[in-house]
Order: structure tokens, then C-alpha cells, then sequence
């Protein structure tokens, strides 16, 4: 983890004082249920929560104990032991380490999806409160980079509430898949360990027991988990991409907050640069990296190795963190986004008109032309226009071929920008009903 791209909350998750002590409730949890199982003493199960549930772990005890030992959870059992005391025997009864490890991981993975949605919640706020800001805000659309026809600033940002909308549900959805638990023993088979233990535990935690876990739950859960992260990444570059093209100096529609201040180059005192959606845009690619070595960690030898475990000590903070960090920063980009509707006004006239020529081809179709006759003949006075030699009304009203059709009102008639928002009330009904 980062600390310029890392946030308290999400950090916390992933800290070594979490793991441990997330570690300790499995175990102590599980000698609850073993112990009204009747598996260990009931009284070692209470001291075993007294000792160690006030317990401040040493992590760097318990780091000297693995270097020696070379086994992480080992290491941390033994430090357990020191604090515990002779009831530590009871403790990891027919346990194996993946048990720990595992549930441990979902459950830190749920814990960030929790903040995740939570971000994205506050970036949701943001986006209609702007998109309604700017509901009826004319511009001009683009595609292929080029002027097309008129849309609205508020519709670009109901096109992203929507996709976040849907980012959301796929979050829910990805950390309702990785909540499960698995304290099933070696290999999965419950040989030494009741699976009632399992059911305890996993309620504890707010999780469901995986229906079958080998020796580790299965890992094409949590590729789920990361790609969900790294299709949401790919929303907020998407999104922080319009943004850098919108405050292009060319366009200069709209614009990330400049504060006071603050500076954007070191050699050249009048720069503004999108150095925040810029930044958005190298994140996403981090959080994508996550996606490729999770879908590798999905073809596991046998019952279980552990070629998945560095991986996930990696990708799992990163990941998290990472996305945690772009989503709060995007959404403080759209709340201080700044706008200017006489830019757009500006840029919807810049081709003289020619936004409105597939209402002209169409116009004419309606009159009776063929439809390749009407494109030729519109293309045929959109060329001069293109070229800055002409206005496209002008040309249209000299044209005999057109005229011969259409009146000079009904042309004038086909240039109302109105007429492309109509619908806009419509689409807004279904984004935000």
C-alpha cells in the first residue's frame, strides 16, 4: 500500500493487528462451538476469550517466531499460547491453517466491499446532484472524438449514475459471493472437526459455510471478487477520461476544481492541468492488474497449495486500497466540477450548424427523396461547412434541390436545438426513477 493512494479506513483492514485479531475470533469462536460440542472444557473455552480477547498481539513476535518456524499461523498459535496459557491446547482442534486463512480473507474482503459500496454511494450523490444540475445544459455530443449531434452535460452524467448504479449491484454481488467460511480440517473432509464448528463460526462473522472447500475455498470466488473491482475501476477511467477531454484547452467544457494556490506546472505559471483524473486513469490500471494473477490463482493443485497465498497478500490491500482511494477522489472531482454552459453553447456552434444535417437528410426522405439522394445532397453542402467556407443554413436555402422541398421556414425549423432534448425528461425517468 501506498500511503498518497490510501485511505485510514481501508488501510485498517489489511493492517497485521487486524489479521491477528481477526485470526483469534476464528479460533475462539470455533472453541465455543467445540465446547458446547462437548470437544474441549468449557471453562478453557471462556479463558481462551478472556486472555486473549484483551490481548495485544506482538506483531513482531510473532514475525520473529515464523522467521524461525517458516509458518505464519504456527507462528501466531504460539504467540497465542504464551498469552493464553495451558488452555491453549484446545485451541486449532482439528483445525487446518487454510481454515484460518481463508475465513480470514473472506472476511476482510467483505469488510472492503462494505467501504467500497459506501464509496460508491457517495460518488452516486454526487453524479445526480450534477446531472440534475445540468439536466437541460445543451451540448454538443461527440463520437469518434468528432462533433455529432446535441446532447446534454447532464445526461453525460446520468450516463455515469446509471454506471455506477450498476457498479454497485455488481459489488453486492461480488461480496456476497466471497462471504463464506470454511473450518473444515484437512482436505476439507470434517474428519477432525465437526461441521457445526463451521456453521458457529461462519454466523459469528456474518457468513455463509461454503458448501465444499477441499482444503481452501475455492478461488474462482474471490477472481469474481477482484474483476468486479477492476470493471468498476474501468467505469471511473471512463468517466475520469471525459472529464481530461472536456478540459482540453480546445473543448474547455468543463473543468476539475482549481484551488488556491495551487499549481500546474513547474515551468509554465498558467497551466490547469486534469492532474486528478489523470491520476484516476493510472489507477484504474493498478486495480485491473489484480485481475489476471486472481484468475491464476483459480487452478490449485489437488486439495490445496499455497501458489494463490503471496498473490492475495498483494492484489487483496492493493486492490482494495487503490479503488477505495478513486472512488472518493472522483467523487469529490464531480462535486467541484466546474462547468461552463457558454463553452458548450460555443462548441455547439462551431460547425455552423452542421449538427442538425441528419434532421435536413431526414426532412427531405419525409418529402419523398430517396434516402441516398438526401445524404448526397446534404453531404454536398456540409463539405464547404466543414471547411469554414460557408453557413450550412445559407447553403441549404440556396440550394435548388433542397428549396424545390423544403420552405426557407421548415429548413430554419430543422436547426432548433429543442429539438434534440425533448426526450431528455424520459431518459432522466428511467436513471433516476
Amino acid at each position: 500500500m501506498i500511503p498518497r493512494y490510501t485511505r485510514a479506513a481501508m488501510a485498517s483492514i489489511w493492517e497485521p493487528e487486524t489479521r491477528f485479531r481477526i485470526w483469534f475470533e476464528i479460533e475462539a469462536h470455533a472453541a465455543d462451538a467445540m465446547a458446547e460440542l462437548g470437544v474441549v472444557p468449557r471453562e478453557a473455552a471462556r479463558k481462551i476469550w478472556k486472555k486473549g480477547g484483551k490481548a495485544q498481539f506482538d506483531v513482531a513476535r510473532i514475525d520473529a517466531i515464523e522467521r524461525e518456524v517458516k509458518h505464519d499461523v504456527i507462528a501466531f498459535l504460539t504467540h497465542l499460547a504464551d498469552i493464553v496459557g495451558p488452555e491453549a491446547r484446545f485451541v486449532h482442534q482439528g483445525m487446518t491453517s487454510s481454515d484460518v486463512l481463508d475465513t480470514c480473507f473472506n472476511i476482510q474482503l467483505v469488510r472492503a466491499a462494505d467501504i467500497l459500496i459506501a464509496d460508491v454511494d457517495e460518488l452516486l450523490a454526487a453524479l445526480k446532484r450534477r446531472a440534475l444540475e445540468f439536466k437541460y445544459t445543451a451540448c454538443i455530443g461527440r463520437s469518434h472524438g468528432i462533433h455529432a449531434e446535441p446532447t446534454t452535460f447532464g445526461l453525460k452524467l446520468a450516463f455515469a449514475y446509471a454506471e455506477f448504479a450498476r457498479a454497485r449491484s455488481r459489488l453486492e454481488a461480488a461480496r456476497a459471493d466471497v462471504a463464506t467460511c470454511a473450518i473444515s480440517g484437512a482436505v476439507g473432509t470434517f474428519a477432525n472437526i465437526d461441521p457445526r464448528v463451521e456453521a458457529h463460526v461462519a454466523a459469528k462473522f456474518g457468513l455463509r459455510p461454503e458448501p465444499v472447500s477441499t482444503q481452501v475455498i475455492p478461488r474462482d470466488r474471490h477472481a469474481m471478487y477482484f474483476a468486479t473491482l477492476a470493471v468498476v475501476a474501468s467505469s471511473i477511467e471512463r468517466l475520469a477520461t471525459e472529464i481530461r477531454h472536456l478540459q482540453r484547452s480546445e473543448v474547455l467544457e468543463a473543468e476539475e476544481y482549481f484551488s488556491p494556490g495551487q499549481k500546474g506546472s513547474s515551468a509554465m505559471p498558467h497551466k490547469r492541468n486534469p492532474v486528478l483524473t489523470e491520476n484516476l486513469t493510472g489507477l484504474a490500471r493498478l486495480v485491473r492488474s489484480a485481475v489476471v494473477p486472481a484468475l491464476e490463482n483459480v487452478a490449485l493443485w489437488h486439495e490445496r497449495d499455497i501458489s494463490h497465498s503471496s498473490v492475495e497478500r498483494g492484489i487483496g490491500p492493493d486492490a482494495t486500497v487503490h479503488l477505495d482511494f478513486a472512488l472518493t477522489r472522483l467523487a469529490a472531482v464531480v462535486d467541484k466540477l466546474m462547468v461552463y454552459p457558454e463553452n458548450m453553447q460555443r462548441n455547439l456552434d462551431r460547425l455552423g450548424g452542421l449538427v442538425h444535417s441528419q434532421r435536413v437528410m431526414l426532412a427531405l426522405t419525409q418529402k419523398g427523396m430517396g434516402r441516398e439522394e438526401a445524404y448526397t445532397l446534404v453531404q454536398r453542402n456540409a463539405m464547404p461547412v466543414w471547411r469554414g467556407e460557408a453557413s450550412f443554413l445559407d447553403l441549404l436555402k440556396q440550394d435548388k434541390n433542397v428549396t424545390s422541398l423544403l420552405a426557407p421556414t421548415e429548413i430554419e425549423a430543422l436547426f432548433d436545438l429543442a429539438y434534440h432534448l425533448k426526450h431528455v425528461d424520459t431518459i432522466f425517468a428511467r436513471v433516476f426513477p
